[in-house]
C-alpha cells in the first residue's frame, strides 16, 4: 500500500482488502511489483467520483484465484487479451508505458501462475484475477 500511498491519496480512494488471505510461496518482491502494477491502473482508471478497489480471493475448491477490483471505466471484452501485450495501451493518451500488465502477466507465469481480466464493458469496472501456489497443509 505504500508504493500506491501518493495516487490512493491524489483520487482519495476506498481499498478493501480482504482479512485472512490464504499464503503463498512466491518471490515477494516481485509479487508486490505485480499488485502495484494492478493497484496503479485501478487507480488511474478508477470512477472518479467515488473510487474503490478490492482486494481478495475466491475458491474454487481446486485453486484460490485472487482479485483486484475496481469500479472504474471497465474494459471491452474484445481488448481483454490485447491489454497484457507488452507496450499495449488501450488509450494512447494516458500516462504510462504500457508495460505494466505484461510485466504482471510475466511474474505471475513464472510463478506457476495464470492471471486475466473479467469486465463486462464500458462503465462496468474492472477485476484482474490471478492465481498463485500455495501449501497444502495436507503434506
Amino acid at each position: 500500500m505504500d508504493s500506491v500511498a501518493g495516487r490512493l491519496a491524489e483520487v482519495n480512494a476506498r481499498i478493501d482488502i480482504e482479512p485472512d488471505l490464504p499464503k503463498v510461496y512466491v518471490d515477494s518482491s516481485r509479487i508486490q511489483e505485480m499488485l502495484v502494477n494492478l493497484l496503479d491502473n485501478a487507480l488511474k482508471f478508477c470512477d472518479k467520483s467515488g473510487p474503490y478497489i478490492e482486494l481478495g480471493v475466491r475458491s474454487t475448491g481446486q485453486e484460490n484465484i485472487f482479485f483486484v477490483r475496481d469500479n472504474g471505466i471497465g474494459i471491452d471484452p474484445g481488448h481483454h487479451e490485447k491489454i497484457f501485450g507488452l507496450f499495449n495501451k488501450l488509450d494512447p493518451r494516458s500516462e504510462g508505458t504500457g508495460a505494466g500488465l505484461a510485466i504482471a502477466k510475466r511474474i505471475v507465469e513464472v510463478h506457476g501462475g495464470r492471471i486475466w481480466v473479467e469486465s463486462e464493458g464500458a462503465g462496468k469496472g474492472t477485476t484482474f484475477c490471478f492465481t498463485l501456489p500455495f501449501k497444502d497443509n495436507k503434506k
